[in-house]
């Protein structure tokens, strides 16, 4: 029997990915609960970056840290890797940093890898987001229709009563009036500091608890979560959020056509993507990065859209033999 195999990517890189969000989180979780976000991220990106450095692909980072002039590592369109297959790559090193910096919850490193042209190129700004898991994909939904609507057309088709459908929301202050709103429909809310990205995901997961996303976040995290949702099926609707023409304007240079352009799951992440994440606090998703003397267990997931396989990996690294070893202390 013929196995398919993907042009670009192969199923070795799958591995290879794990082991940057690995070190990522490790170097990361020794953070934990100390207040030090800056630290925190920056023990990430060191550790992701010099991983990334060896990867055998020639990858440019088109969701990144941030552009050139704000990020001094793993900014938009640096150039990392080892090899000749050309790859784009979508990452947050540390999805929580004030998450991890307090000890909370549901902190991740991330890292999604695709064939050239997979993800949406976009400047750093905000997005407007709904998402809803794989078991609804054939529900469609307008993202400018009020959150009342938005609720009773999922109640609808879902067969979920309104009262029982749990929204999550970022604890925002801009969404006092959003949250105002799905609480008038008799909806519940889950409200979370931070981490997006693992609550877009928690409307694929069976035992999450979260039906629905909505609010407003980061446009890199709204790549990402897009990238794992091609994986994991489910559905992600976004609209950047310009504060004014300057920020339209560098979209623009990136390849966005209207102010009003509405994307989709397939529109943030396309083709053969891979989707790597590793735990660094306890969470809905994932396991945190646990120490035990000169030990760190891992928990991470990794999936890839062409087979939609996902497996999840417990890992044991003795800190002492480490080539990286800096990144732990």
């Amino acid at each position: 029997m013929e196995i398919k195999k993907s042009l670009l990517l192969d199923r070795n890189l799958a591995l290879e990915a794990v082991r940057v969000t690995e070190i990522a989180a490790i170097a990361s979780s020794f953070h934990m609960g100390r207040g030090n976000e800056k630290a925190a991220d920056q023990s990430a990106v060191n550790a992701m970056r010099d991983f990334l450095n060896v990867l055998d692909v020639s990858g440019k980072v088109v969701i990144g840290e941030g552009e050139r002039d704000k990020a001094p590592m793993l900014y938009i369109g640096e150039l990392v890797g080892k090899g000749k297959t050309k790859v784009d790559i979508a990452l947050d090193p540390l999805e929580g940093t004030s998450i991890t910096a307090k000890g909370g919850e549901n902190a991740l490193s991330v890292l999604a890898i695709g064939e050239e042209g997979s993800f949406l190129h976009a400047p750093d700004i905000y997005m407007k987001k709904v998402a809803y898991g794989y078991k609804y994909e054939e529900l469609e939904i307008d993202i400018d229709d009020s959150p009342e609507k938005i609720i009773r057309d999922f109640s609808n088709f879902s067969k979920i009563r309104q009262e029982n459908i749990v929204v999550c929301i970022l604890d925002r202050r801009r969404h006092e009036e959003l949250i105002n709103q799905v609480r008038s429909t008799g909806a519940r809310i889950k409200l979370i500091p931070d981490g997006d990205v693992s609550a877009v995901i928690a409307t694929s997961i069976d035992d999450s608890g979260i039906d629905l996303y909505m609010g407003v976040g980061g446009s890199p995290e709204g790549v990402l979560a897009a990238a794992a949702l091609r994986c994991l099926g489910g559905k992600i609707y976004t609209k950047l959020i310009y504060e004014d023409n300057k920020s339209f304007e560098r979209a623009k240079k990136m390849g966005v056509k209207s102010k009003n352009q509405v994307f989709k799951t397939n529109d943030l992440a396309k083709g053969d993507v891979m989707f790597s994440a590793t735990g660094v606090t306890d969470g809905t998703l994932l396991k945190g990065v646990r120490i035990d003397k000169d030990n760190a267990y891992t928990h991470s997931v990794v999936m890839r859209s062409e087979t939609s396989t996902i497996r999840y990996i417990n890992a044991k690294h003795n800190l002492n033999i480490k080539k990286y070893k800096s990144y732990f202390n």
